[in-house]
């Protein structure tokens, strides 16, 4: 008898992603079509007319569909999505953020048919709404993806089937960072002996940077020389430098800006200072592993999963800016411990945090909804 060979076809993904501008949500989508790509799978974004995404798309020679993704009944984007799975033959929608979550479930209502998997980045509670419980528990979902332990445990105990959620952690390129060459110090005329202590996230409000500043001051109040660094862009922008100058900390808390060099800045810190009051996960923590970098954070969200307490780095409660500034005080004068938890923060994240393990695990996810 003559043997039959069949080949399997392409698998083809829609990943949506509703936001304009670029957030770690966003790198974590990028980082994931760059390793499907890589294995053979066909993927297509439908992102958000002019935003960071798209022009991303388009600078990589990306399959991509450009929605207005304007509120969550934006009827041109709901039939978008749909057409999209049609005509692209798609076999496994990805939701990438919370607006486009609600899109994704209306296209069902709709006649689409595609299986949908959601990610969750955020550990804000889920809304007793009836919408939002109706789009949560659709039966499309057909997994919830969360990026923590804690976002997944907050997200079992608000939805009909708990077996659906399971968390992987989300990753980074270990490789990206390079050697410093003191751009910091150079630029603010900074001395070799002060220490530089830094945070590079959004300056939104979860990221509670007033328990920062007020850790700055506890830490200047002690004599102790150092210098600060607010790196990045955000809403709060003025509000934060106003507290700065409030307290006269011009010179020691220094609002640096959003600059696209971080892969050679952050190597220069010191300390790695993250004071959120909420966080998924924090992916920034994550790149200050890979510098071998030392962390002082906040017990906030999925955190204390990478910052092992006197393992990888030293925690705090949320808003204890005296238990922050005593933790930096604490590395400042004990550099063997600095370097003991730099070198098992670096180990912990080439076993448990790479961009690869978080691809490779999501891929898994795609075979096991769709039964291959």
């Amino acid at each position: 008898m003559n043997s039959i060979i069949v080949q399997a076809r392409k698998l083809n993904i829609l990943h949506l992603s509703s936001e304009k501008s670029w957030r770690g949500g966003e790198q974590q989508i990028a980082y994931l079509v760059e390793y499907l790509h890589k294995k053979g799978i066909h993927n297509v974004i439908a992102c958000c007319i002019n935003s960071a995404f798209e022009k991303y798309c388009q600078q990589r020679d990306w399959a991509y569909i450009s929605l207005n993704f304007k509120g969550s009944f934006d009827i041109s984007t709901i039939l978008g999505i749909k057409e999209i799975c049609k005509q692209e033959k798609i076999d496994l929608v990805h939701i990438h953020s919370a607006k486009s979550h609600g899109l994704a479930v209306l296209s069902h209502l709709l006649g689409n048919s595609t299986p949908l998997i959601l990610s969750r980045r955020v550990d804000f509670p889920i809304r007793s709404n009836l919408l939002t419980q109706w789009k949560y528990n659709h039966t499309a979902i057909k997994k919830i993806i969360c990026v923590s332990q804690a976002i997944e445990k907050m997200v079992r105990s608000n939805i009909q089937h708990p077996d659906k959620c399971l968390t992987i952690h989300s990753g980074i390129d270990a490789i990206r960072f390079k050697e410093s060459k003191s751009y910091l110090r150079k630029t603010y005329q900074i001395p070799d002996n002060y220490p530089l202590i830094g945070n590079t996230s959004a300056l939104a409000g979860h990221k509670d940077y007033p328990t920062f500043i007020r850790t700055a001051e506890l830490f200047r109040q002690q004599g102790i020389k150092a210098r600060f660094f607010i790196i990045g862009a955000g809403p709060d922008k003025e509000a934060i430098q106003q507290m700065i100058s409030e307290k006269n900390l011009n010179k020691y808390v220094i609002m640096a800006g959003f600059m696209d060099n971080i892969n050679e800045i952050l190597p220069e810190l010191d300390i790695f200072l993250m004071t959120s009051k909420t966080e998924g996960l924090g992916t920034s923590i994550l790149d200050a592993f890979a510098c071998k970098v030392a962390v002082v954070a906040t017990r906030a969200g999925g955190i204390p999963e990478m910052v092992i307490h006197n393992k990888t780095g030293l925690l705090a409660e949320v808003k204890d800016a005296n238990q922050l500034a005593e933790h930096l005080k604490r590395l400042i004068q004990d550099p063997q411990l600095k370097k003991f938890l730099e070198e098992n923060a670096y180990q912990l994240l080439l076993q448990n945090f790479t961009k690869e393990k978080m691809a490779s695990r999501t891929l898994e996810v795609y075979h096991e909804v769709l039964g291959k």
